[in-house]
């Protein structure tokens, strides 16, 4: 089980796995979202090769249509 935090609450998963693959769990489209892992933020062609490992922060921004 690898423990990660992700937006400030705790996100267990199974095993580990890349980035861009967690990000595409949940559906993001990979052109509109920012990362910061454990405080720094990441370009989005790190995402495929950096594994989430346990005890990984995790911000996840992406952007809110509205006005």
């Amino acid at each position: 089980m690898i423990n990660l935090t992700v937006n400030g609450k705790p996100r267990p998963i199974e095993a580990s796995v890349d980035l861009e693959t967690y990000l595409a769990s949940f559906g993001f489209n990979l052109k509109f979202v920012a990362v910061g892992y454990n405080g720094v933020v990441l370009k989005k062609d790190e995402f495929a090769n950096l594994t989430l490992q346990d005890g990984d922060v995790l911000e996840i921004v992406r952007p809110v249509g509205g006005g």
